[in-house]
């Protein structure tokens, strides 16, 4: 009696089982649908976010490879920099006194140069130079265009392959919701490829390896679905930064829904009187620096309106409890005065700061030094395979579903 008993309940829990495969897989092909639209739609755009955002992972090396001659330097192994307002003054003298100094590059290592970029409106249009300068002696090295605002395309190699990255090529007030917006479904569909990949049956070894001795279309198979999940923990953060960098104006207001959060690039420079005059931004890097003095500054936003502010960014910054070690401070133009610390490692820092503070350093990997710019760059690249191989297996899809329809035709005809 007691094992007719037993035997009944493990029927019911195999039945019970079984139906509830049923029902998941019932859901599987739902969410399927869903990733084979929103790849085939969508997919184009993933492989060119991929592709060039590998090539940006590495932009530095890349430029001072393309123009040596003006991003790079030679120096004397005790040489010591010249100040920086020498630097900058030389940079400000390469160009016409109309440019305006909007940013600026500190060198990344001895060897390399520093870069400033200036915009100067003309007859022509509206420009973007950019100027070396030697840091040992505070001499130009070059300069050359970037873009021209009457050019479809930028002047070089890599500024076309930013604006490509970016915005598509497309005017920043288009461009910028088109990559948002496409960002933000790209993440559905790597979420739902994950919910079409998971092994219901827990066969767990088939679904994180090849088949061996497969044919192509299990190749092609195998190579869609593992190339999607390895790079899945890289893929979603990446994706997310990229909504969240195009986007800051819609995306910081759904943070402040959970937890407060700053924009740095919204606070304002506020002139005791008009035509004040503004700080320069040798003066903008040392008020930073008092603040970090172990850090290196990195990033220079000028200010060349006179409502906007500095904004200095510094690696190196070695701080308890935190890993990230880039730290950006934000200076009023005119009074120097320090409006915000873009700082995880303050007791005043929200969850919705930290989370913000860690965008950028996860789009270009750099918060995990070389080894997360090599993760960064080898998503990129998976990205063209996903939207090949997923091309290809609905393709293959297709064909058998209508080879079926196409040997019944000669039937009917026949009838």
């Amino acid at each position: 009696m007691q094992s007719s008993v037993g035997h009944q309940l493990k029927e019911t829990k195999r039945v019970r089982s079984i139906a509830s495969v049923l029902q998941l897989k019932t859901r599987r092909k739902i969410w399927l649908q869903v990733h084979l639209w929103l790849g085939l739609a969508l997919g184009l755009l993933l492989a060119i976010y991929g592709i060039t955002g590998s090539i940006l992972v590495f932009h530095a090396e890349i430029d001072e490879w393309l123009h040596p001659d003006v991003l790079l330097v030679k120096h004397a192994e005790t040489a010591p920099y010249r100040p920086l307002a020498d630097v900058v003054a030389a940079g400000k003298a390469a160009m016409p006194a109309a440019a305006v100094l909007n940013f600026a590059t500190y060198p990344r290592n001895p060897d390399a140069a520093f870069k400033f970029n200036f915009n100067l409106s003309g007859v022509a249009g509206d420009e973007r130079w950019l100027v070396g300068v030697d840091p040992y002696t505070a001499t130009v090295t070059g300069k050359y265009l970037l873009e021209r605002s009457t050019d479809s395309v930028p002047a070089t190699l890599l500024g076309f392959v930013f604006a490509l990255h970016y915005d598509l090529l497309l005017p920043p007030a288009v461009g910028d919701p088109v990559v948002g917006l496409s960002a933000a479904l790209l993440m559905i569909s790597t979420l739902t490829g994950l919910i079409v990949w998971w092994p219901l049956t827990g066969q767990w070894r088939n679904a994180l390896t090849f088949k061996r001795c497969a044919g192509k279309v299990r190749l092609n198979y195998d190579l869609h679905k593992i190339s999607g999940f390895y790079t899945l923990l890289v893929m979603l953060p990446v994706l997310f930064s990229g909504v969240y960098m195009v986007l800051p104006h819609h995306v910081v207001p759904v943070l402040e829904l959970f937890s407060p959060a700053t924009y740095r690039y919204w606070f304002e420079s506020k002139p005791p009187y008009p035509n004040a005059p503004a700080i320069g931004m040798d003066q903008a890097v040392a008020i930073a620096v008092q603040q970090y003095p172990q850090g290196r500054p990195h990033w220079i936003y000028g200010a060349p309106n006179p409502a906007q502010t500095y904004t200095v960014c510094q690696d190196g910054v070695d701080a308890p409890g935190s890993l990230l070690q880039r730290r950006c401070t934000v200076i009023d133009r005119y009074s120097g005065v320090i409006l915000d610390r873009d700082d995880p490692s303050l007791p005043t820092a929200t969850a919705g700061e930290i989370l913000t503070h860690w965008q950028w350093p996860l789009h270009s990997g750099q918060a995990f030094g070389i080894t997360g710019r090599i993760l960064v760059f080898v998503t990129g690249l998976a990205c063209p395979v996903l939207f090949v191989t997923g091309l290809i297996r609905w393709l293959q899809k297709r064909r058998s579903a209508i080879r079926p329809r196409l040997t019944r035709l000669p039937e009917r005809t026949a009838r």
